[in-house]
């Protein structure tokens, strides 16, 4: 892609090319890893059969609960430089621990196999996503995240579209143990990435929490493996955030299960489901990248990030509604393509925008945990609430009008946040961070009529 281009549509600033194709093409190769394996782990856990889904969600909130305290110790102790590349080199291994057990146990250990995968990849995906949109709001500040983090997806667009890409047409030809190892080889790319694109951005040096970055408010607490969830209970800003992503998780696994009982109904074979789900991821993906390159940064700059979004709520509202009153797969596939791709395009860029006034305690400790316990107990209260109403007699229609409700309260909380993080952005005067040129020369990006990057105060 042209540097005028990308300078022309997304309103990158040239000084900013360098980060942000850097930033672009790391997140590429971490959604182009696990889109090969996505589609994957859809299959391998409906294998078990639907209704063992529940427990499958319980226990990756409970891997999530006891890897919270872990992530927040290796963070406390460890510099970015290490922890970050370390992360994905240690779930790189655990995928060549997969590759080999899929190539030798019998095929009567296939089940287990399938639901300790998809819990796994289920665990891989939260840290790995929530990491990188951290070390993001690390290194760019609160207007250059809203000019920047939509452009910044289109490389993990591109990425899950090729990934996806790959797995549809090629499973039948390459076996599925394999994809698998093409995937471990993205995950050691992103390791060595992630290294470079720290010296680039200045954030090599020192610790994740203990950098030199200036802090307003009381220091937070460094030493303890639970500061995450502090920060987490002790701000409301932090828990509105918390809300909005529950919410979303909530709607999600209710179209989630829909979606299972009806690809489950429609296709015959385990290579006929994979290949719908794989198809929904493309097409998700495309669209997604559309408009990531034509709207999100200026839907972002111009409407601002409360009613970005309100759009996610609102398109969840009339999709459940529909589904309610035609619970059948040409109406699913529309509404999961047009939700996830709302997602990606512009809810979670405007989402993660939220971050970049906090500091870096709550960026990386706080938002793991919200990220991924916070995520996965809306999960888990999802998948419970589907089970009881389906044990009551209600079908695929009277759930479907159950779950659109909340997305009023949903949107509600969104243009609370966009509210919230004006009159923070407003009330605190903040540095920004500056770029590094290669040689180590650093060069001032500062936006014009900004005085700097704010961190929010502990009076949140």
């Amino acid at each position: 892609m042209p540097i005028n281009f990308i300078l022309k549509f997304t309103g990158i600033r040239r000084e900013e090319t360098g980060a942000a194709l850097l930033s672009s093409l790391l997140f590429f190769v971490i959604l182009c890893g696990y889109y090969m394996v996505r589609s994957l782990r859809e299959e391998m856990g409906l294998a078990g059969g639907v209704r063992n889904l529940p427990w499958l969600y319980l226990a990756n909130l409970g891997v999530m609960l006891a890897l919270a305290p872990v992530f927040g110790a290796v963070a406390t102790r460890w510099a970015r430089r290490t922890f970050v590349p370390g992360i994905f080199l240690f779930f790189m291994s655990n995928m060549l621990v997969f590759f080999i057990l899929m190539k030798t146990l019998p095929e009567s250990a296939d089940i287990l196999l399938g639901r300790v995968f998809y819990i796994w990849i289920s665990v891989y995906n939260m840290w790995a996503v929530s990491l990188f949109w951290a070390f993001m709001a690390d290194g760019f500040g609160l207007e250059r995240s809203k000019r920047l983090f939509g452009f910044i997806a289109v490389g993990g667009t591109a990425g899950a579209i090729l990934g996806a890409g790959f797995t549809a047409l090629l499973v039948d030809v390459v076996g599925r143990a394999n994809i698998i190892l093409v995937s471990a080889v993205f995950m050691l790319i992103a390791a060595v990435i992630f290294r470079r694109l720290g010296l680039l951005l200045g954030l090599t040096r020192g610790s994740a929490t203990t950098d030199s970055a200036p802090k307003a408010g009381p220091s937070p607490d460094r030493g303890s493996a639970l500061s995450g969830i502090k920060e987490f209970l002790g701000s409301r800003y932090l828990l509105a955030i918390g809300l909005y992503l529950f919410l979303f998780t909530l709607a999600s696994t209710f179209l989630y299960f829909e979606q299972a009982e009806i690809v489950d109904a429609a296709a015959a074979t385990r290579e006929a489901k994979t290949r719908i789900f794989a198809s929904i991821d493309l097409w998700v993906n495309i669209l997604t990248l559309f408009a990531q390159i034509f709207l999100t940064g200026r839907l972002i700059a111009t409407w601002g990030v409360g009613r970005v979004l309100l759009i996610l709520p609102a398109i969840t509202l009339i999709g459940f509604t529909t589904l309610g009153l035609a619970p059948i797969l040409p109406v699913l596939v529309v509404f999961q393509v047009l939700r996830r791709a709302g997602n990606y395009a512009l809810a979670k860029p405007a989402r993660e925008t939220l971050y970049t006034i906090l500091d870096r305690d709550q960026k990386y400790k706080a938002k793991s945990f919200i990220d991924t316990f916070v995520y996965r107990g809306g999960d888990m209260l999802g998948a419970s609430a589907f089970a009881a109403l389906g044990s009551l007699g209600i079908g695929l229609s009277g759930i479907a009008f159950v779950a659109a409700p909340p997305a009023l309260l949903w949107g509600a909380v969104g243009l609370f946040l966009g509210r919230k993080q004006n009159q923070l952005a407003a009330s605190t005067i903040y540095q920004d961070h500056s770029f590094k040129r290669p040689g180590g020369i650093a060069k001032s990006n500062i936006d014009p009529g900004q005085q700097g990057e704010s961190n929010e105060s502990k009076q949140t």
